[in-house]
C-alpha cells in the first residue's frame, strides 16, 4: 500500500545531497573534535549498520569512513527529524516505555550532528571499534535473540514481482505438516527473503487453519518482523492437518523479483509447558466504516484538505495490551489510541504523530508497561489525514482521495496486541504492579 519505497526514496534524497560533502579533510583531530572513528562509528554499528550494509535491502552502506562521510548532509537530517532510525511515538504523550524502541538517545543525536557540523571528520584509526558481527543476510533476527532455531517454518508459494506497476496482491492457500500434538506459540517472525523481498513486501498476514479453526499466526509490516508474547502468554495451535493461506502485498520497486518466496517461523513452548493465558496476538480495530457506514464510506478527503477520522471499541473484558500497529496509507499523517475507563477517566496509550507509510511498525510495549485496562474501557482511535502539498509523500494533492486498498487510496485501522483477561487474573496483575510501583517509589524516596 505505497507508491514510492522508503529505499527509493532514501537514495533519492541520497543523490540530492551529494553535492553537498565536505571536501577531504585530515585524518588526525584535536582531542575535543567530534571524530567518526572515536564518536560516531560505535553509534552507526550499534543502531544502523545491521540494515545499511552491502548487499542490504538499505540504500547505502555505513560501514565505513570513505560511505558514511559521503551521505553525512542526510545523515544529520535524517536523525535530526527521527526518520532514522525508524521510530515514529510522539515523545510528548503517551507511554514511552518500549522494549523494541530503536531510537536513538538526544545526546547520539546531537553527536552525529555536531559531527557533521564540524567537518565529518574521521579521527585516529586507532580509536576504530571492531566491525560488529552482524547476522547473515537472510538469518532468522529472532534466531539470535532465543538462541534456537525455528520450531516449525511454513512457506509460500513463489511469486514474480513486475518491474514497475501497480500495487499487487498475492493470496495463495499452501498444505502444510500438521502437529501431532497442540502447542504453544511463544514467539513468530515473518521473513520476506533477502534482500529484495524486503524491498518489494509492504505487509503481508499468515493465517492457519486446522480443522474448523481458523488462526492468525503471524503478521507483518515494512520494519515489523517478528513479536514475542508477554511472559506466560501464549497461542494455541491444535494438532491435525493444516494450511496456510497468504495475504501479501506487494509493490515494485523498478527492478524484477522473480520467484518470491515468504517465510514464517514460529517458535513453541517447550513440550508439556503451557501458558496460563491464551493471546488473541494482533486484533486489527478499524477506525474506518464505524457506525455501519459502506466499506470506507467515512473516508473522503478533498485536494489539499485534511480530515479527522475517530473509531471507538469497548472492551468486553479485562484486557492486556502489549503492542499497537497503525496503518494508514500515504496520506496517513498521525494515528493515536486512547482509553476512556469506565470511571470517565482518559490516557493516551500511544500516539505516532509522523505517521510514513513506508514503514509500519509495531510499537510493542515493556515489561510492566502494558497497558491493564479493566472491561468496560472504550479504545478511541483517532486518525488525522494530510492531502496537501507539505506531505512529503503525497503523490498528488490535486486527487480527491476515497477508501481504498492501493498507496493511493486511503483506509484506517490499527493491529493491536490483545490478550483477554478472567477477572481474577486482572485483578492480580493489577495488584503486582502497584506493589512494584509502591517499591520503586519507596526506593527512589529514601534515595
Amino acid at each position: 500500500m505505497r507508491g514510492v519505497t522508503w529505499a527509493n526514496s532514501l537514495a533519492l534524497l541520497a543523490a540530492s545531497v551529494a553535492v553537498l560533502v565536505a571536501p577531504p579533510v585530515a585524518a588526525s583531530a584535536a582531542p575535543q573534535e567530534l571524530t567518526f572513528a572515536r564518536d560516531v562509528a560505535p553509534i552507526l554499528y550499534e543502531n544502523c549498520v545491521e540494515c545499511h550494509r552491502p548487499g542490504s535491502f538499505a540504500p547505502m552502506s555505513l560501514l565505513t569512513y570513505e560511505n558514511a562521510r559521503l551521505y553525512a548532509p542526510l545523515m544529520k537530517t535524517k536523525v535530526q527529524t527521527r526518520q532514522m532510525p525508524p521510530w515514529h511515538v510522539d515523545r510528548t504523550v503517551g507511554i514511552q516505555d518500549y522494549a523494541n524502541d530503536a531510537s536513538l538517545t538526544d545526546e547520539e543525536i546531537a553527536t552525529i550532528v555536531g559531527w557533521v557540523d564540524g567537518g565529518a571528520i574521521k579521527g585516529n584509526d586507532a580509536d576504530m571499534p571492531s566491525l560488529p558481527d552482524l547476522p547473515k543476510g537472510g538469518a532468522w533476527q529472532l534466531e539470535e535473540q532465543l538462541g534456537r532455531a525455528p520450531d516449525m517454518i511454513v512457506r509460500s508459494a513463489a511469486y514474480d514481482v513486475i518491474a514497475n506497476g501497480q500495487d499487487q496482491w498475492w493470496g495463495p492457500t499452501m498444505a502444510v505438516e500438521g502437529l501431532d500434538e497442540a502447542r504453544w506459540i511463544q514467539s513468530y517472525e515473518f521473513k520476506p527473503a533477502y534482500p529484495m523481498g524486503l524491498k518489494v513486501v509492504h505487509h503481508g498476514h499468515a493465517y492457519l487453519r486446522v480443522g474448523n479453526q481458523n488462526l492468525q499466526i503471524a503478521h507483518y509490516g515494512a520494519g515489523k518482523r517478528y513479536e514475542s508474547f508477554p511472559e506466560g502468554v501464549g497461542m494455541l495451535i491444535p494438532p491435525g492437518e493444516a494450511e496456510v493461506t497468504w495475504n501479501l502485498h506487494y509493490f515494485p520497486v523498478g527492478e524484477r523479483v522473480e520467484s518470491d518466496v515468504v517465510e514464517v517461523g514460529l517458535w513453541f513452548y517447550p513440550e508439556g509447558e503451557e501458558p496460563e493465558i491464551r493471546t488473541r496476538g494482533e486484533v486489527l480495530m478499524r477506525v474506518d466504516y464505524m457506525n455501519g457506514m459502506p466499506r470506507g464510506g467515512d473516508i473522503l478527503i478533498p485536494p489539499y484538505g485534511k480530515q479527522v477520522l475517530q473509531g471507538v471499541h469497548v472492551l468486553r473484558r479485562p484486557t492486556l495490551i502489549s503492542s499497537f500497529r497503525p496503518h494508514m496509507h500515504m496520506r496517513g499523517k498521525e494515528m493515536s489510541m486512547e482509553a476512556i475507563y469506565p470511571d470517565g477517566r482518559r490516557e493516551m496509550l500511544g500516539k505516532v504523530s509522523d505517521y510514513r507509510h513506508i514503514w509500519q511498525l509495531s510499537y510493542q510495549y515493556a515489561e510492566g508497561a502494558q497497558p491493564l485496562l479493566p472491561a468496560g474501557t472504550t479504545l478511541l482511535f483517532t486518525s488525522v489525514f494530510d492531502n496537501s502539498a507539505e506531505n512529503p509523500l503525497n503523490p498528488d494533492p490535486t486527487q480527491w482521495v476515497v477508501f481504498g486498498r492501493r498507496g493511493v487510496d486511503e483506509m484506517s485501522h490499527m493491529w493491536v496486541g490483545i490478550t483477554d483477561l478472567e477477572q481474577e487474573e486482572y485483578e492480580r496483575r493489577v495488584a503486582e504492579r502497584q506493589q512494584r510501583e509502591q517499591q520503586i517509589a519507596a526506593r527512589d524516596g529514601g534515595g
